[in-house]
């Protein structure tokens, strides 16, 4: 028998995680509602050491309620959000929520033109923006249903003292100021919105009754590596359990007083669970950060080290280095969770020696609110592994030929799941819906391997497989090679078409400071452990490879900068 027949997974669950939970009919609202009325006077937010109690936030969520409802927000429809991480995100993230409406997150870095198919997809008539965003999707108001916009300026959630220095005639306050906030006409500003004169104190605002946990919470828009994006529906029940799935996998998480860096974009699968549900879930203290910038980080881990931090490999680098180069002490952070590309094992070990606290590699998908599998917290975390499949979680190895069919363990195929966590669909595309899944296990378009025990490894998007001379080529396998090489800091490789129809195996990378570029070398230390179909055939030196804002190499781009490259 297979191991996903025996599930032989769950011998390698830990004391502290239970082979399956009780989910109820619980929904988000439950789980603030609940943390609000044993925890109103704790810590909510922090953003640049200006802090709110769980209290005072609610006062807020009320306000924010109140004033969407006066602008015609009922349970179902859609509000979109297009903020960093602040406070007044966490707000209106909840806000929505209570009136039963369904939030739609955006990156508020987006042009017009990367927003208007999908606000004309999703249809809301109101959007709650970061004011330098506000002059964009001014631009949406003649081809959507875009009406209202809610601007919002973040400098009014910094400490007091900081908004009056950013006031100041100084050339590098006036940039900083530009950084964070610009003039944002024709829109109402959050401090009205939440003010008496709209919609009153919000006093009257309870949880909407119409909500269940199959109510979609949220909407977020995911295009894979192909196509055109997709409105992904995660529902309460969906979001709720993988927080639950979340707390039962991390030893003691929420049973002291936690405080959770969000560097990650709460406009992301794994920013919002990890930080800004799971936050409100525990009823921890939540340092929000509008970027990811290593000296806002830095500023964190020196005056207040977060117990847990979410982030992406890039992340955990630098902030190693930095700390090692200016001796600052980051022990403390209890746990860390490691996602969106693959966590080099020597970056683990640096981590580790320098915080005291766990790291571990997990995987999931916008589709799957987003977590399904994750390394577990003890000494059974393998290296070069995503892990085992949450409680409840089921995945398996696909035949991509016959979906049907379990492969046998070790063999490769495509990796499906389902699971309490696993999306309801795609809003406004059943075609799309129904060909993301066999049957009921939605198909996540990686290729996998499970081995007899359980543990899953990633190979590559079925999508990014470069095919070359009649075999395979597996992108993320040639990377860790390639990067293994010690002036190599970054990789992405990619196929490049050739005139016979197959492609040629290709490596865009970024290198150490002082090293020179030297791609016989490089050849040959990939021939020493590569088949020889898979050592690239040329290597591009790149000061900078492209990235989302989860820190992953986006390959696409890189083979179009590179296909362009070659038409010149």
């Amino acid at each position: 028998m297979s191991a996903f027949e025996t599930k032989a997974w769950l011998q390698y669950y830990p004391d502290w995680t239970p082979h399956s939970l009780d989910y109820e009919q619980t929904t988000l609202l439950d789980i603030y509602d609940n943390n609000l009325a044993i925890k109103a006077d704790k810590p909510a937010t922090n953003f640049f050491g200006r802090t709110q109690t769980y209290g005072e936030l609610d006062r807020q969520v009320r306000r924010a309620a109140a004033g969407l409802r006066a602008f015609g927000v009922r349970p179902g429809d859609k509000v979109a959000i297009v903020l960093p991480n602040c406070p007044q995100h966490i707000a209106a993230f909840y806000a929505v929520l209570k009136l039963g409406a369904t939030v739609v997150e955006h990156n508020p870095l987006y042009t017009a033109h990367e927003l208007e198919k999908p606000f004309a997809d999703h249809g809301a008539r109101v959007a709650i923006a970061w004011d330098k965003a506000a002059p964009t999707l001014e631009k949406l108001r003649e081809t959507t249903s875009l009406e209202t916009i809610i601007s919002v300026n973040m400098i009014e959630a910094m400490p007091k003292v900081q908004q009056l220095a950013l006031r100041l005639p100084i050339p590098a306050l006036k940039k900083s100021r530009a950084s964070l906030s610009e003039p944002a006409p024709n829109s109402v500003p959050w401090e009205a919105l939440i003010g008496s004169a709209i919609g009153g104190d919000g006093a009257d605002i309870e949880s909407s009754p119409e909500v269940t946990k199959d109510t979609i919470a949220l909407i977020l828009y995911t295009s894979g590596t192909t196509g055109a994006p997709k409105g992904a529906q995660l529902s309460h029940g969906n979001l709720f359990a993988n927080l639950l799935q979340g707390k039962a996998w991390v030893p003691g998480l929420g049973e002291k007083d936690e405080k959770m860096l969000a560097a990650l974009p709460m406009f992301h699968a794994y920013g919002m669970t990890m930080v800004g549900t799971l936050g409100v879930y525990i009823g921890a203290e939540m340092i929000l950060l509008p970027t990811p910038r290593i000296d806002l980080i830095m500023k964190v881990m020196k005056k207040n080290t977060p117990t847990w931090l979410p982030g992406v490999p890039t992340i955990y680098e630098k902030i190693v280095e930095a700390a090692e180069k200016d001796n600052i002490d980051i022990s403390g952070v209890d746990n860390a969770f490691s996602g969106a590309s693959t966590l080099p094992v020597s970056t683990v070990e640096r981590w580790e020696r320098a915080t005291g606290g766990l790291l571990v590699e997990g995987y999931g998908l916008t589709e799957t609110s987003p977590i399904i599998v994750g390394n577990p917290m003890n000494t059974n975390r393998r290296p070069g592994y995503v892990g085992i499949p949450f409680p409840d979680t089921e995945v398996r190895i696909a035949n991509p030929e016959n979906l049907s069919e379990t492969l046998p363990d070790g063999q490769e195929g495509e990796v499906v799941v389902r699971g309490p966590q696993v999306f309801q669909g795609y809003l406004n595309q059943p075609e799309a819906t129904e060909s993301s899944f066999h049957e009921d296990w939605y198909r996540t378009g990686d290729i996998g391997v499970m081995e007899e025990d359980g543990f899953i490894r990633l190979v590559a998007r079925i999508k990014e497989v470069i095919i070359t001379g009649g075999f395979n080529v597996y992108p993320a396998e040639v990377e860790e090679v390639v990067t293994g090489h010690p002036d190599v800091v970054g990789a992405a490789v990619v196929g490049l078409p050739r005139e016979d129809g197959s492609e040629e195996v290709v490596a865009a990378i970024t290198l150490r400071e002082g090293a020179a570029m030297d791609p016989e070398a490089l050849k040959e230390y990939a021939r020493e452990r590569l088949t020889r179909y898979k050592v690239p055939r040329r290597f591009y030196h790149f000061e900078e490879l492209p990235q989302n804002m989860m820190g992953k190499v986006l390959r696409r781009e890189v083979q179009d900068l590179l296909i362009k490259q070659q038409q010149k």
